[in-house]
């Protein structure tokens, strides 16, 4: 006979947490979340503004996703993948590699967003020398840019905030400047700057030594780091030539834009450019269960197959249960059309954000793709001078925002030290309707945070 243990469940002194994160922050305990909607235990709604942290892309509580993890819970939950294959894991990478570029058909799961950027690394490594080009192993990045917290991932995260208390324990990745060109006072065309951006990688590969760079690692639309920030078009195509030009390996980073919130699968393909290997997370699973990916070109595998087996391994790669969660996330995705309705309703919330800036002068910026789309906050608009950092903006609009029930995501946007931007991403079943909440709360908020910070507002 067997009796179940009763847990207390109960806090330490004063009602202290026995949970640790970032921070001694306290929120509300969730009861329920549907849609593009969360409830607290104390009744208060909340519209999920940023999709958690831009993954909820098809909202909360999904019937099909979870009628689909309830039926694979009742075959397995587990099946380690040196002891048995699994059908949900074979049919999500048959779907995904169907939704790749040619020859980006080599799906390899992991549980997060840094572990599929560590895969991606490792691969590429394993390639290089696989192939004899052992001599190649500098990854270069951009600053600022996030790819993950664990040591590898951070060795190219363009953070130093982040990555300053680690750094004994890192190998520092090179890093060119990320094409923040709205941020730039000069005569050149928006086509001149996004060339002069990309030709920064081919003079970084001269300076470290062309023979020593083993591949460049990018965001196709800025995450967190700077607040959904996008390349003029002529940026994309002049990085794959500069890589094609020195044989160096070009890796997206679609941990936050891939699945399609830019309205296109991979941000990427808005700029027709194919990488070599591709992480994703987030979005790809809709935060049902921990699920990420990282996607290779066949031509990158088969060496380091045929040389002994990829070393690197997680231990819930390919879990059924993950698996058949992230098929009926893309089940969705595609049979709702919802990265058409990414694309329509995040160009009617890009315009409404657009239209706030004759309303608030310390409004810089507005930018983005489909529903990954962010607002910058300035001193001036016309030097784009951040706003001092005692006015501690990504804070206090952010807190403002959530107690009148808007959840939106912010970060410091220069380096993570200095500048304020914010993301508004919904999930990309939002309706016209619910980009007119959004848009109410962050006014309400915005008056709130201006008449705090004696900053100036218009007519708008």
């Amino acid at each position: 006979m067997t009796t179940q243990h009763a847990f207390s469940g109960a806090r330490g002194p004063d009602g202290e947490s026995h949970l640790f994160y970032q921070t001694r922050k306290r929120r509300p305990p969730i009861d329920r979340a549907e849609g593009i909607y969360i409830w607290d235990r104390a009744g208060k709604r909340y519209l999920d503004g940023s999709s958690g942290a831009m993954v909820a892309n098809i909202g909360h509580s999904n019937p099909r996703v979870l009628e689909a993890m309830r039926r694979q819970m009742e075959k397995a939950t587990f099946a380690y993948r040196l002891h048995f294959e699994n059908e949900p894991a074979e049919r999500l990478a048959a779907a995904t590699a169907e939704l790749m570029p040619e020859g980006l058909d080599k799906v390899f799961f992991v549980s997060g967003g840094s572990e599929a950027v560590e895969s991606a690394l490792k691969l590429a490594r394993q390639y290089a020398v696989a192939t004899g080009q052992a001599q190649r192993w500098k990854v270069v990045s951009r600053y600022p840019s996030y790819h993950g917290g664990t040591l590898g991932a951070l060795a190219v995260t363009g953070m130093a905030l982040m990555s300053a208390p680690f750094a004994p324990m890192l190998r520092d990745m090179p890093k060119i400047p990320a094409p923040t060109c709205y941020l730039d006072r000069d005569s050149l065309t928006p086509e001149e700057r996004g060339l002069r951006y990309a030709d920064m990688l081919a003079d970084e590969i001269e300076r470290q030594g062309p023979e020593t760079v083993l591949a460049f690692i990018m965001e196709p639309v800025g995450g967190a780091s700077t607040g959904a920030l996008v390349a003029p078009d002529s940026y994309y195509a002049r990085i794959r030539e500069i890589c094609d030009r020195y044989g160096i390996l070009l890796i997206h980073d679609e941990v936050m834009s891939g699945a399609g919130r830019t309205g296109r699968f991979l941000a990427s393909e808005h700029w027709g450019v194919k990488p070599d290997i591709v992480t994703l997370s987030k979005g790809f699973a809709a935060g049902y269960v921990p699920l990420g990916a990282m996607v290779a070109d066949r031509r990158l595998v088969e060496p380091v197959l045929d040389a002994g087996g990829f070393v690197h391994g997680h231990t819930y790669a390919g879990n059924p249960l993950a698996c058949a969660a992230g098929l009926a996330v893309l089940g969705e995705v595609l049979d709702n059309d919802l990265m058409g309705n990414a694309e329509r309703i995040g160009g009617l919330l890009e315009a409404e954000l657009k239209g706030l800036m004759a309303r608030y002068p310390f409004i810089g910026d507005v930018r983005g793709k489909g529903l990954m789309l962010a607002f910058e906050l300035v001193a001036d608009r016309d030097t784009m001078e951040p706003l001092p950092v005692g006015h501690d903006a990504h804070n206090r609009l952010v807190e403002i925002a959530y107690g009148k029930g808007l959840i939106i995501y912010s970060r410091r946007t220069r380096g993570g030290r200095k500048g304020d931007h914010f993301m508004v991403c919904p999930p990309m079943i939002a309706t016209a309707a619910q980009v007119g909440e959004i848009m109410d709360m962050l006014t309400a908020s915005l008056d709130e945070f201006a008449e705090a910070a004696k900053l100036p507002r218009g007519n708008g």
